[in-house]
C-alpha cells in the first residue's frame, strides 16, 4: 500500500504544482485597467463672429439670420473639452503585447434644450486595439490620421487642435494601420493605413446614410516615413506623409482627395521645442484643410496649401509659454461664391503647472479670414483651469 501510495502522492504534488504555475502565469498576464483624463474649464471672449464660439477656427461674416441690433462680441465658458480615457494593458496574443484604448470628451455638440452649452454631448475621440511586436505594430480602430500627426500645444484648442483650418491637417478616423520601426542610433519608421472614407458632412441625429466618400466604395489610403532621435523629453521627429481618397459624383466618375505633407518636432535642448507642418493638396476639407471646403464651384475639388509653426518654451517644470502662426490658402478659382479664400491665425499661450496635475493658463488668438468682398478679423481670448489625472 505504501509503495502504491507514493506514485499517487507524487502525481498529486505535480498536478498541484502545475495548477499553481498556471494560476501564477494567469495572474502575471492579467489585464491592467488605467483611468486617465483631463478636467478642463475654459472661459472665452470673442471680439466678433466666429464659426464656433468656444473653439473658433475661422472668422465668420454676419448673416441675415443674426438677431438685429445685437453686438457681435461675446463672452462665455464651457467644460466640454474635458477628456476621459481607459487603457487596457498586460495581455498578449499572437506573440504581441496588446493595448486597448478608449477616449471620450464632450465635444459632440449640444442636445437642443434650455440647458444650452451646459448640456454637451459625449464624443468618441479614440477607440483602438494595438498589437506590438519587437519592431512592428498593428492598430485597428479609430485614431489620428497617419499623414501629419504632430499637433501644437494648446489647452484652449484641446478638443480640436490649434491651427485647424489654418494649416493643420488633422482628424481621427476608423482605420487599419501597420507601423514598422528600425531601432538604431536614430529610429527610422514607416507607416501605412487604410482608412474609412472621409467627407466633412453632417449625419442625422440617429440614423446614418452613406456620403459621397462612402459611395465611392474605396477606402482612403495614407502613408508616412519618419525618423526619430533623442530620449525622454528631448525626442525629435521629422516625417513625410501622403493621403489619397475618392469621392463619388454623378455617373461613374470619381473625384480624388489627395495631399502630401511634411511635419517636424525638434527639441533644442530640454527647454525649447519647435514644431510645424506644411501641406499641399485638394479636396482635403475632411482633413482640416482648405478651411473646411472640400468641393467648390461645379463640384470642383478645392486645391489648397498651408502650414503652421509653433515654438514652445519650458524654462522649468512650472512655467510654459510660446506662440505660433498658421495659414491655409485655398485656390480662389476653385471656390464657390462666398467661399473662404485665406485663413491666418496667430496664437500665444502661457501655462503654469504648479503641481499635483493642476494647470492654469491663458491663450491669445488672432484670426483673419479673407472672403471675396473683405477680410474679417476676430480676437479670441481664453483662460483655463485644468486637472490632469
Amino acid at each position: 500500500m505504501r509503495v502504491a501510495a507514493r506514485p499517487a502522492a507524487i502525481a498529486a504534488a505535480l498536478l498541484l504544482a502545475a495548477c499553481l504555475h498556471a494560476t501564477a502565469a494567469a495572474a502575471q498576464t492579467r489585464a491592467t485597467l488605467t483611468v486617465s483624463g483631463q478636467l478642463l474649464v475654459n472661459a472665452f471672449y470673442n471680439s466678433g463672429k466666429t464659426n464656433n464660439s468656444d473653439v473658433p477656427t475661422y472668422a465668420d461674416t454676419l448673416t441675415a439670420a443674426e438677431p438685429a441690433g445685437l453686438p457681435a462680441h461675446n463672452l462665455g465658458a464651457a467644460v466640454r473639452q474635458s477628456r476621459l480615457g481607459l487603457t487596457v494593458t498586460g495581455t498578449r496574443a499572437l506573440g504581441a503585447s496588446l493595448t486597448g484604448l478608449v477616449q471620450v470628451d464632450f465635444f459632440g455638440g449640444q442636445q437642443p434644450s434650455t440647458g444650452g452649452r451646459t448640456y454637451p454631448l459625449p464624443r468618441v475621440r479614440v477607440a483602438s486595439v494595438r498589437a506590438d511586436w519587437a519592431h512592428v505594430s498593428v492598430l485597428v480602430g479609430q485614431d489620428a490620421l497617419v499623414i501629419a500627426p504632430v499637433s501644437p500645444v494648446s489647452y484652449a484648442s484641446f478638443a480640436t487642435p490649434l491651427f485647424a483650418n489654418s494649416g493643420n491637417l488633422w482628424f481621427r478616423a476608423p482605420q487599419v494601420r501597420v507601423s514598422a520601426e528600425l531601432d538604431r542610433r536614430a529610429r527610422f519608421g514607416v507607416q501605412a493605413a487604410a482608412l474609412a472614407p472621409l467627407q466633412p458632412l453632417a449625419q442625422g441625429a440617429l440614423l446614418t446614410q452613406p456620403d459621397s466618400a462612402e459611395r465611392s466604395a474605396l477606402p482612403g489610403l495614407e502613408g508616412r516615413l519618419y525618423v526619430k532621435w533623442g530620449h525622454a523629453g528631448t525626442v525629435s521627429e521629422v516625417g513625410f506623409g501622403g493621403h489619397l481618397g475618392w469621392l463619388a459624383t454623378t455617373g461613374d466618375t470619381l473625384l480624388r482627395s489627395r495631399a502630401v505633407a511634411a511635419d517636424a518636432r525638434i527639441a533644442i535642448g530640454p527647454h525649447l521645442t519647435l514644431a510645424g507642418e506644411a501641406f499641399s493638396g485638394e479636396a482635403i476639407g475632411a482633413l482640416g484643410g482648405a478651411i473646411a471646403q472640400n468641393l467648390g464651384r461645379q463640384h470642383v475639388p478645392v486645391g489648397s496649401r498651408g502650414g503652421w509653426l509653433q515654438a514652445d518654451v519650458r524654462p522649468d517644470s512650472v512655467w510654459e509659454f510660446g506662440g505660433g502662426f498658421g495659414i491655409d490658402h485655398p485656390v480662389a478659382g476653385d471656390l464657390a461664391a462666398g467661399g473662404r479664400e485665406r485663413n491666418v491665425t496667430w496664437a500665444g499661450h502661457l501655462v503654469c503647472h504648479p503641481g499635483g496635475g493642476l494647470l492654469l493658463g491663458a491663450e491669445f488668438r488672432r484670426i483673419e479670414t479673407a472672403y471675396a468682398a473683405r477680410t474679417v478679423g476676430v480676437t479670441h481670448l481664453n483662460a483655463y483651469t485644468g486637472l490632469t489625472f
